[in-house]
């Protein structure tokens, strides 16, 4: 029998465009779904720290969309939507959201009501307090949220190749079709898990540049 190594670095360098494409395409609609959801999530959280009874209405229903299996979401956006791109980025951001609605509204929830006593008592309005004082506050909390965001959506985008459009997903898939070809296979899984940590450390140094107050040993 043909050798069939779990790795190979000639398939790395044969394959080096075709390696590249889907990487830049993975993390392109990673990035881009996340960005989305934030947008979403983040202004829905301060709206939920502010109207308490929207809590559980907001919440619950982004919690439901979350716990529909990733093959059954993209397979019932696919007829309404088209194959390709657009269901699988709809089914990122969804469930993205919720991870980082509960980590916007813990951290608002978190802020000092002193902190927030205090700067009331400078003369801040409700709109300056929530820019200069909870949302700096709460943004380490919302950084995680992103983070753990985006590390699934890497993982999830994989899943996406049952609608045509799956990133690195799409080499596993060839690898499985073509006779369980090992070396493509676990490219492809390392270089999600080699993007995944690319992100989330793209994101844990912005969060610390955002929020240079904070001590050395947290993350």
């Amino acid at each position: 029998m043909a050798a069939n190594p779990w790795f190979s670095w000639t398939y790395v360098v044969q394959n080096a465009d075709t390696l590249w494409e889907h990487t830049v395409q993975h993390a392109a609609i990673t990035v881009q779904s996340v960005a989305i959801a934030a947008a979403i999530a983040v202004p829905l959280g301060i709206l939920v720290s502010r109207v308490r009874w929207l809590s559980g209405i907001v919440i619950g229903t982004a919690a439901v969309l979350y716990t529909v299996p990733s093959l059954a979401l993209f397979a019932i956006l696919a007829p309404l939507l088209g194959i390709g791109r657009t269901p699988v980025l709809i089914g990122l951001v969804i469930y993205a959201l919720l991870v980082i609605l509960r980590n916007t509204v813990a951290g608002l929830d978190g802020v000092d009501p002193a902190v927030l006593d205090a700067a009331r008592g400078l003369g801040y309005g409700p709109v300056r307090v929530l820019a200069r004082v909870a949302l700096p506050n709460a943004l380490p909390s919302v950084v995680a949220g992103l983070r753990l965001a985006t590390v699934s959506t890497v993982a999830l985008v994989t899943v996406g190749v049952v609608v045509g459009y799956g990133g690195l997903g799409q080499l596993m898939f060839q690898g499985f079709r073509n006779n369980f070809y090992r070396a493509e296979i676990m490219t492809a899984t390392l270089a999600c898990v080699l993007l995944a940590l690319a992100l989330d450390l793209t994101l844990w140094a912005g969060g610390r540049a955002l929020t240079p107050w904070r001590g050395k040993g947290h993350a």
